[in-house]
C-alpha cells in the first residue's frame, strides 16, 4: 500500500468488536463506502483497501429494467479473512432518469411480511428496487456465511462471516434501511443473517414507510438502536417524500450536523451583526425527535435556489431551510473524518 495507508490499521477488528453504535470511525468508513458506491467495483474495492480492508473481495450486483422503473445496484465488500462484510447500496445517480422516477414512484405498497404483527405500507419505488437485487444479495452473503468468497470466480476457503454492516447514501440509504427490516423480519433471511447484522449506517436517507411502519420498526430493539441515520446541515432529502404525497416517518436513531456558514458581507445590512455560523455546535449530535416531512413542492424549489445561492459570496450565508448542497456525499465524508484526520486520498 501507499505510505500512509491504511487509514485505520485495525479496521476489521473494530468492525468485529465494536460494542456500541454509532462508532465514529465506522461511520466515516460507511460514509466513504456509500459515496464511492456511485462508481464501480474496482474503485470501491480500492477505496475500502485504503481505509483498512486490504485485499478485500468486492462484488457488484446490478439490475436495470427501465419500463419497470428498476435501477438497483449493490456492492458486497468482504474482508480478506472473510469475517466481515459490508453491504452498500448505490444512491440516486444524478444523470439517471429512471433513478429519479424510482424516487417519485410514491404509491404505497404493502410489504409481504409482518413487522410487529403488522403488514404496513412502504414507498413502492424503494421497496421494489430493494427486492430487485435481494436474491443475488442474499445468495452472495450466503457464500460468505459458508466461508467462500463473495466473488464467485475467486477460489479458496476462509472464515465464515461473523459481522455484517449495511449502508447507503440517499436512495441507497433507503434501500439499506429496507434490507435491514427484511433481515430482521423475513423468516428465511432472519435465521441466516439477523445474528450477524451489527449496524446500519445511512446518510441523507429519505423516509421509507408510513407511521405504522416506523412505529413497528421502533419496537424492534435492534432497528431502534442500531439503524443510525446521519443528516448533514439542511440536507433536503431526509425531509422527503413531502407531506402532500402521504404520511411518512423515519425510524432508528438520528444524528444531525449543523454545518458552518461563514461570514456574509451583507450581514451588517441585514441586521445579523456579522454572524459567522448557522450553529456553534459543528459536531454530530443525536436528535431528540426525527426529522419531519416538508410540506410540498415549493420547499423543493427553495432547496434548488439555496444551491444556486451557495455559489454567490454575497448571499451564501443567508439561512436556508433546505439545501441540495448539504446532500452531497462529500459533506458526510468530511464531517465524519475523525478529528480532521487522514482521508481516502491519504491527506
Amino acid at each position: 500500500m501507499t505510505s500512509g495507508f491504511p487509514v485505520y490499521k485495525d479496521l476489521e477488528e473494530r468492525l468485529l468488536h465494536a460494542r456500541t453504535h454509532p462508532d465514529h470511525e465506522i461511520a466515516h468508513v460507511m460514509a466513504t463506502c456509500s459515496a464511492y458506491a456511485y462508481s464501480g467495483p474496482e474503485t470501491v474495492s480500492m477505496i475500502m483497501a485504503r481505509l483498512g480492508l486490504e485485499d478485500n473481495h468486492c462484488r457488484m450486483i446490478q439490475l436495470s429494467v427501465d419500463p419497470l422503473l428498476l435501477r438497483s445496484t449493490a456492492f458486497v465488500v468482504q474482508s480478506k479473512s472473510g469475517r466481515v462484510a459490508i453491504l452498500c447500496y448505490r444512491g440516486t445517480e444524478p444523470l439517471s432518469l429512471i433513478n429519479w422516477m424510482v424516487n417519485l414512484d410514491l404509491e404505497p405498497e404493502r410489504i409481504s411480511y409482518q413487522v410487529d404483527a403488522r403488514r404496513p405500507t412502504v414507498h413502492g419505488g424503494f421497496y421494489r428496487n430493494t427486492r430487485a437485487t435481494r436474491f443475488e444479495v442474499m445468495d452472495t452473503l450466503k457464500r460468505g456465511c459458508e466461508g467462500r468468497s463473495v466473488v464467485p470466480s475467486d477460489g479458496g476457503h476462509g472464515n465464515d462471516l461473523e459481522a455484517l454492516y449495511i449502508t447507503g447514501h440517499s436512495l441507497g440509504g433507503a434501500m439499506a434501511g429496507l434490507m435491514a427490516v427484511m433481515v430482521r423480519h423475513e423468516r428465511k433471511y432472519r435465521e441466516a443473517f439477523a445474528h450477524r447484522l451489527r449496524a446500519v449506517y445511512t446518510f441523507g436517507q429519505p423516509m421509507i414507510g408510513n407511521p405504522d411502519f416506523a412505529e413497528a420498526c421502533q419496537r424492534d430493539e435492534f432497528l431502534h438502536e442500531n439503524v443510525i441515520r446521519y443528516i448533514y446541515g439542511n440536507d433536503m432529502v431526509p425531509h422527503l417524500p413531502p407531506a402532500a404525497s402521504g404520511a411518512f416517518r423515519h425510524f432508528g436513531r438520528e444524528f444531525l450536523y449543523r454545518a458552518p456558514r461563514f461570514g456574509n458581507p451583507l450581514a451588517g445590512l441585514l441586521g445579523q451583526r456579522g454572524r459567522s455560523f448557522r450553529s456553534s455546535a459543528q459536531k454530530w449530535e443525536e436528535s431528540t425527535r426525527p426529522t419531519s416531512q416538508t410540506p410540498g413542492a415549493p420547499a423543493i424549489l427553495l432547496a434548488g435556489l439555496a444551491f444556486a445561492a451557495d455559489k454567490l459570496q454575497l448571499i451564501r450565508s443567508l439561512p436556508a431551510a433546505y439545501s441540495i448542497e448539504d446532500h452531497f456525499p462529500r459533506r458526510y465524508i468530511s464531517s465524519l473524518a475523525a478529528g480532521g484526520g487522514q482521508n481516502e486520498f491519504g491527506d
